[in-house]
């Protein structure tokens, strides 16, 4: 796994990896919990033999606290380990709802204005500025989102340190 941080790194907003390593699910799993305990004052998480989520211990609980999520799986008879950093999948699916609701309802409103304008009709003349306000909703649902990550980078940065010093010593040389 190449650990140098790129510009991929800096734009996704959930960066994944994927490695393979020599050992079983169950010894993997049993080294995570190692590391965790041993780190257990930086760290918590919940960990078995198929997913682990890690976080970062704080003294405060923002809504995009990031975690690491890792998924241990058997393919081609190796054990390959899937890691995504990210919020909580409630929080992720909670903005995906918002971007999408929004951007269903600028569609629904600026089409509700073209249609009018094509028929001359002046039943709907708060559609236009609707759909402005649906373009600003959106707008500040993705400042929310990259406020979210600003706030926690400190905390990307310290799981992304747990994933290289807890994962990356395993990991199969081809």
């Amino acid at each position: 796994m190449n650990t140098e941080e790129t510009t991929l790194d800096k734009i996704r907003s959930r960066p994944r990896f994927k490695m393979f390593t020599h050992l079983s699910k169950e010894e993997y799993a049993q080294n995570l919990k190692n590391y965790l305990s041993e780190h257990k004052d930086e760290f918590s998480g919940n960990i078995n033999h198929e997913v682990a989520t890690i976080q970062v211990e704080t003294e405060y609980d923002n809504y995009w606290k990031p975690r690491l999520s890792l998924r241990i799986e058997i393919e081609d008879e190796q054990t390959a380990i899937r890691g995504v950093f990210g919020p909580s999948s409630a929080v992720w699916t909670f903005f995906m709802f918002l971007y999408f609701s929004f951007s269903i309802l600028w569609m629904t409103f600026f089409t509700m204005h073209y249609v009018e304008n094509q028929i001359n009709s002046h039943e709907f003349p708060w559609a236009l500025n609707a759909s402005f306000m649906m373009l600003l909703c959106i707008a500040l649902t993705y400042a929310a989102a990259r406020f979210g990550q600003h706030k926690g980078k400190e905390e990307m940065q310290k799981l992304r340190r747990f994933a290289e010093e807890s994962t990356l010593q395993f990991e199969k040389k081809n």
